[in-house]
């Protein structure tokens, strides 16, 4: 008999998805999945502890993903070979050698599982997948961040439609729903894509939390807030009536640039007010040390979770590319996007979807 679910993680945002997913389930149905902690792009701590004991999963491993630049016998498939038809006879080859040499670190027989839940399938696991031929579901990365980086279509673009007929025969990999292998794939709000796929349906995440029961915040807040006693003597250094303004911080261009980035953003936006800083889990810019006058509150976890800190009341907050629309504690928010990182690095290195 097959386990029933697995979920393929990369970040603290694709674990918080696969809880609220979990959380949704009636009672007797919970304490049956796996979680898998990819450490390729992303440091969990001791999330894998943690996760162990909520009772919501099963099991909880590491996966050892590797990427492609691990395996120099890959390397010289990535040679432009001056027309399409041997470039694809290269990727062709690419494909398969990639899923071949990812297998000894799966640390799962995914074949044991009836659902297969995979967040950012761009990365080795969906060449895997693919290369031993199951079935899984993908899961957008980010919330509606198909809606300003299509990466599907913007790593395949040039002859994009023969590339994804390609895909749909197992001969080259395409993420984001276009492998022959991807059963479907969960985004937000299909409304708001430029680009139709028929594999597309539509997981509204707002549901997801709005169905979280009472006593389940408790537990998502303990899950991922592991010194929350620190983050709440943090927040009473708030002095009382002095409006507040929360900055997420995101690993943009170069340390100095970034550091200039959000140096520039306290300038314009935290002015009388009560900066807090929130650094994205994988920026490795030290905050603490250049920005000390300042509340920098803990990275490692996702920003959804702060909802679940009761009266927490923030005036204004400001991100760069996140998306704010999961954010219930926040008076004003404000989104920066491409008009303003066109002043810290080249266009076309951030504005993707218009090279499409």
């Amino acid at each position: 008999m097959k386990k029933e679910r697995i979920y393929v993680c990369h970040t603290f945002y694709h674990v918080y998805i696969a809880v609220l997913k979990e959380c949704a389930l009636p009672l007797e149905k919970r304490g049956h999945a796996t979680l898998v902690l990819s450490t390729m792009s992303n440091d969990f701590g001791n999330l894998q502890e943690r996760a162990k004991n909520c009772g919501l999963f099963e099991q909880v491993v590491l996966f050892e993903e590797k990427e492609d630049t691990f395996f120099p016998e890959l390397m010289k498939y990535h040679k432009d070979r001056g027309n399409i038809f041997f470039n694809m006879l290269a990727r062709i080859r690419y494909t398969k050698l990639f899923g071949k040499l990812q297998e000894p670190y799966i640390p799962v027989n995914f074949k044991e599982y009836q659902d297969i839940y995979v967040f950012c399938d761009s990365d080795p696991i969906g060449y895997y997948l693919a290369y031993k031929k199951i079935n899984y579901h993908a899961l957008e990365d980010g919330l509606n961040c198909i809606s300003s980086y299509d990466t599907a279509r913007y790593d395949n673009r040039g002859h994009f439609g023969l590339k994804a007929y390609l895909a749909s025969k197992n001969l080259i990999f395409i993420q984001n729903g276009y492998s022959k292998y991807c059963l479907d794939m969960e985004v937000n709000d299909i409304s708001i894509l430029a680009y139709p796929c028929p594999k597309y349906i539509e997981k509204s995440r707002r549901e997801l939390v709005e169905a979280v029961r009472e006593e389940d915040k408790s537990l998502i807040a303990t899950l991922f807030l592991e010194h929350f006693s620190k983050l709440e003597e943090q927040l009473k250094q708030i002095p009382e009536g002095k409006e507040t303004l929360l900055v997420l911080t995101e690993p943009l261009c170069d340390l100095e640039t970034r550091k200039r980035i959000f140096s520039d953003i306290i300038a314009t936006y935290g002015e009388n007010r009560t900066v807090i800083l929130k650094p994205h889990p994988r920026d490795l810019l030290d905050y603490e040390n250049f920005f000390s006058e300042h509340i920098v509150i803990g990275d490692k976890f996702p920003m959804e979770v702060m909802n679940l800190i009761p009266g927490l009341k923030i005036d204004r907050i400001v991100s760069v590319f996140t998306m704010l629309d999961a954010i219930d504690f926040c008076r004003e928010k404000i989104y920066l996007g491409e008009d303003f990182m066109d002043q810290y690095e080249a266009p076309e290195l951030h504005r993707q979807n218009e090279y499409i």
